[in-house]
């Protein structure tokens, strides 16, 4: 039987997914995170499948998600994004101190995904821990600094911005510690899956795949590095982009 477990991991509240006879021992573990203004009980559907093929998923509430939610505005909410997306990679290093502390990782075999800004989370996670073997990008942008800019003019155009010129400037040197795009090598060809839709008018398409097209010329071994792009399909994952993710981990976790 698949448990759903509410848990709290270094102060983060997660779900913790994965088949009751196994609970409290070793399983490859998958880390995945929501997107914006979404939260961790959604990301349900894709946990099961993952459990039920032998991982323990963790599904974390992000800073203002979710069980972090706290009141604030739309407009602080969306400024805050970025250190949103900092802040997720930080704690997934203390959810996985955790479960090493408990013992509760197979054989190092830690992996993570996530959806949008949680796609983002993954691609800037993979710039700062080797120990993550294998990740997917669900319709996420690798190159953040150059996303970051493209919303920062999106903002401008709609009103002025309540932070200073220099304060946009310092994010922008923050990001490119995380910006996956500036530091392709750190991904020592581990296993990488992106999932986008053509049609996205959120996060661009066009990111993502040109990643993927110069990524790839990287990899020794081709199998390691894929793209699932889908037809008329905008920002919404798809039942079909989750049964490839599964596939994903399956094979390469």
């Amino acid at each position: 039987m698949i448990g759903v477990n509410k848990q709290t991991m270094k102060s983060i509240p997660c779900l913790v997914v994965e088949d009751t006879t196994w609970e409290g021992k070793p399983l490859p573990t998958v880390t995945y995170f929501h997107g914006f203004t979404s939260a961790k009980e959604h990301n349900l559907p894709l946990a099961y499948l993952l459990a039920e093929k032998g991982y323990r998923v963790i599904l974390p509430d992000s800073k203002f998600h979710g069980e972090q939610e706290v009141d604030v505005s739309d407009l602080k909410k969306q400024i805050s994004f970025w250190d949103i997306v900092m802040q997720n990679v930080k704690e997934l290093k203390g959810i996985k101190d955790l479960l090493d502390e408990k013992g509760l990782i197979l054989d190092g075999r830690f992996g993570i995904a996530g959806t949008s800004m949680g796609g983002i989370t993954t691609s800037a996670a993979l710039t700062q821990y080797p120990w993550i073997k294998t990740a997917g990008v669900m319709m996420g942008s690798p190159k953040i600094t150059i996303y970051a800019k493209t919303l920062v003019s999106s903002f401008k155009k709609m009103g002025k911005l309540p932070v200073s010129d220099e304060m946009i400037d310092q994010l922008y040197d923050q990001l490119k510690l995380y910006d996956l795009s500036e530091q392709v090598e750190k991904l020592q060809e581990r296993p990488l899956f992106f999932w986008h839709g053509e049609n996205d008018a959120v996060v661009p398409f066009d990111h993502s795949f040109t990643f993927y097209e110069d990524a790839k010329k990287r990899y020794k071994n081709k199998e390691n590095i894929a793209f699932l792009k889908e037809e008329n399909r905008d920002h919404k994952v798809s039942r079909e982009a989750i049964l490839a993710l599964v596939k994903w981990f399956e094979k390469h976790l």
